[in-house]
């Protein structure tokens, strides 16, 4: 099974920028909408995909996590080197949230929210 998460934002174009800056995600598809505004985007990491588009303007009336208010859900990336991607994530001005820790089920991660307040944590754990 596959499983893809897909995440709104107020301004896709600066999160596309942003979340390849910041987080080292390659965009491999873009699809433009209205005024150089994005439709649809989907972008990879180390073969995890996640895809992107705009809030309100679609048919099931999408909000940003601004603008409810809270978050009800995050993004967990796996990652080899934790601390290299903080400090990229840091760099790139990412809220960090929990800085690295090992936890006690083995593994090492931090959480950052992104500019539009979505959660993402990275780290080491992999599943069984």
């Amino acid at each position: 099974m596959n499983c893809i998460p897909f995440l709104t934002y107020e301004d896709a174009a600066a999160a596309l920028d942003w979340l390849t800056a910041a987080y080292a995600f390659e965009p491999t598809q873009v699809h433009e909408g209205p005024n150089g505004t994005i439709a649809h985007a989907e972008m990879r990491f180390d073969g995890g995909l996640v895809m992107l588009g705009p809030a309100g303007a679609n048919e099931f009336g999408l909000k940003t996590a601004r603008e409810l208010g809270a978050v009800n859900q995050g993004v967990y990336v796996i990652v080899d080197e934790v601390d290299a991607h903080h400090e990229r994530a840091r760099a790139a001005g990412a809220e960090i949230v929990r800085e690295p820790n090992d936890t006690d089920y083995g593994s090492r991660e931090y959480m950052a929210r992104d500019p539009e307040g979505n959660l993402w944590s990275f780290g080491t754990y992999a599943g069984d």
